[in-house]
């Protein structure tokens, strides 16, 4: 079991990590989806549609994609699935009135609802949805097994949920070079566009800290699912979970 500490954007100050994730969230979302698409080089593009694809067989019509941000997964789940519900829910306002943006352009408005809200402490019925999705969020979690159960609470029987979260490469010489542009060179350049020089330090230290593969697939295990599969992306950049409740 992984027993790392919690990781929080600012150490040094007593909020909580929830609400510290929440103001960092808020402070960078002007940039986010730039640095995303430049920092990945727009691999994080295909690896939103390769982790979506992995439930397009189920079919899920009602989803629910949790640290939405700004609406990439929601849409695409949209697109590639033809879901008539997806409701979107985040902790940060900024990075959703970003979201609502595109939805708005895209015409997308009947069938993406996005909502302000705490993946911990979702306000959903039990077994609400078809699907529950979740893409470099997990490793946010204040309470990652607290936010787990929520999520398998809101979701049907035998309905599925999906979690695309960054992993550690063990191959060398691929696990040094991307440590070394995670750890230095990520976060000078969040530093120098994003003006809040902790979020993308932050970044490399949260995917340290995060319980990747097996430990996680335990986690999911735990946390009431099963069936689960894990699927690494890019030498083991990040990696596709997919289980059954």
């Amino acid at each position: 079991m992984n027993t790392k500490k919690v990781v929080k954007p600012y150490e040094r100050e007593e909020d909580t990590k929830k609400s510290q994730v929440s103001r960092m969230f808020n402070s960078i979302a002007p940039y986010y989806d730039f640095l995303n698409r430049f920092l990945s080089l727009g691999i994080d593009t295909i690896w939103r549609k390769k982790a979506i694809n992995k439930i397009k067989a189920s079919n899920p019509q009602h989803i629910l994609d949790i640290a939405t941000g700004t609406a990439d997964v929601a849409i695409e789940l949209v697109k590639r699935l033809d879901a008539k519900k997806v409701v979107g829910l985040d902790i940060s306002k900024e990075m959703l009135a970003i979201g609502q943006k595109k939805i708005d352009k895209r015409a997308l408005d009947k069938r993406i609802e996005l909502v302000l809200g705490d993946s911990e402490n979702l306000s959903f019925e039990d077994e609400s949805f078809d699907a529950v999705t979740v893409a470099f969020g997990v490793r946010n979690f204040e309470n990652l097994e607290k936010g787990l159960k929520e999520m398998n609470r809101v979701l049907k029987k035998d309905g599925e949920v999906m979690v695309l979260e960054f992993s550690r490469p063990r191959i060398f010489p691929f696990k040094q070079l991307f440590n070394g542009y995670f750890k230095y060179v990520l976060p000078q350049i969040g530093r120098l566009t994003s003006k809040d020089p902790k979020a993308y330090q932050y970044l490399y230290e949260s995917v340290q800290a995060f319980p990747d593969g097996q430990d996680f697939v335990e986690i999911l295990k735990r946390t009431g699912y099963k069936s689960i599969e894990c699927t690494p992306l890019s030498l083991g950049i990040c990696s596709v979970y997919v289980g059954k409740k």
